[in-house]
């Protein structure tokens, strides 16, 4: 025992509380969810809200974000499935996991801290039942947010929603994407609609939102293969998880970063891609996925992308009595979080260069 270091030590933190840090890193983090007595907030009370982040109600029929640098919000609509419908109760499951966050030790980041950013609620949409109506409230309330200057992060519902999410976004530049999943969603039409969870990608790609050859797409599997020609054909990358071991997630990390290059990126997750032993609380689960500690190197890996945008999707949690997918989605959602911290599109908005005009202007091309 080195007892001149016991000594210091005794010194340094006898009747230190949990926020008395030292390290400059880690204390601006203490500072922020410790008072000067040591107490910190319970995380099983007040208001759930994504990540535990400010809510900032918002009218979307005439939204005022202020100066949100990125705005989280939820899409409660499931009626795209082709199996188990559930997800439209993916986000207020999301919203109430505790415990994920603030620090991102592996980023170096604290997303809630660093970025303007608050859960602005709920897409609101006029009917529950007609799906071709849900989508147009889906572009029609995205298209706002985009046209206001702000990095739209939803969570879902099933993955048909990213087709009108593509289409708010990609509306004036196709855009590349990063799309983990077990399934490329490139499919046609499924009984006479191709509003379906199986084909957002084929749809954003044909509607020139989306530029296939920046378009990677991880983790697929499962006996679906044969409906996914499209993506080969387009030029899309496809990485099925039983290579995924073989290479290694740096090369497709590596591999990714090559694809998407410089341009403006969409990361696409869908809950999915895990394996069910993480997963279970899906729609259209398939064994043989990534574990999470995969999916969390492969979204940590895209550091310094240009990210304009991402969705968490088809987490369905009464499939899952533990919890887990729901906390899984969370921990996703809190990585993509923390990947803003660094994306050019983000850390350079200039919020007073969004004007009033331009998103009155954009409004009006919508409504054409």
């Amino acid at each position: 025992m080195d007892h001149s270091n016991l000594e210091r030590l005794r010194r340094k933190y006898t009747g230190a509380h949990g926020g008395e840090l030292f390290d400059p890193r880690f204390r601006k983090v203490a500072d922020r969810i410790f008072d000067k007595s040591g107490t910190r907030s319970l995380p099983f009370s007040g208001i759930p809200t994504f990540l535990s982040l400010p809510h900032k109600p918002i009218d979307m029929a005439a939204p005022d974000l202020g100066d949100l640098q990125v705005a989280l919000l939820g899409i409660p609509m499931d009626l795209g499935v082709t199996n188990r419908n559930g997800s439209r109760f993916g986000p207020r499951a999301l919203r109430t996991i505790e415990r994920i966050g603030p620090y991102n030790d592996a980023l170096g980041c604290t997303p809630g801290a660093e970025l303007r950013v608050a859960d602005i609620g709920d897409v609101p949409f006029r009917s529950r039942y007609d799906l071709a109506m849900a989508h147009a409230d889906i572009e029609a309330c995205l298209s706002r947010i985009v046209a206001a200057g702000v990095i739209p992060v939803s969570i879902g519902g099933d993955h048909s929603i990213s087709y009108s999410i593509l289409r708010a976004i990609g509306r004036d530049r196709p855009v590349g994407m990063i799309h983990i999943d077990a399934h490329c969603d490139t499919g046609g039409l499924y009984d006479h609609t191709k509003f379906h969870h199986g084909g957002p990608f084929r749809n954003a790609v044909l509607d020139g939102v989306l530029d296939p050859q920046r378009t990677i797409q991880i983790g697929i599997r499962g006996a679906a293969e044969y409906l996914w020609e499209f993506s080969a054909d387009s030029g899309m990358t496809v990485i099925h998880a039983n290579a995924v071991t073989r290479l290694g997630t740096d090369a497709i990390v590596a591999k990714a970063r090559e694809v998407v290059g410089d341009g403006p990126v969409y990361l696409s997750f869908d809950i999915d891609s895990l394996d069910p032993a993480f997963a279970p609380g899906t729609g259209t689960p398939e064994i043989g996925g990534l574990t999470t500690r995969e999916a969390l190197a492969l979204i940590r890996g895209m550091k310094g992308l240009d990210l304009i945008g991402a969705d968490v999707v088809e987490v369905a949690p009464q499939y899952d009595a533990t919890t887990n997918t729901a906390h899984a989605g969370a921990q996703m959602l809190f990585e993509i979080l923390s990947l803003m911290c660094f994306s050019p599109s983000v850390i350079g908005r200039d919020v007073e260069a969004v004007s009033a005009e331009a998103v009155e202007a954009a409004l009006a091309q919508l409504a054409e």
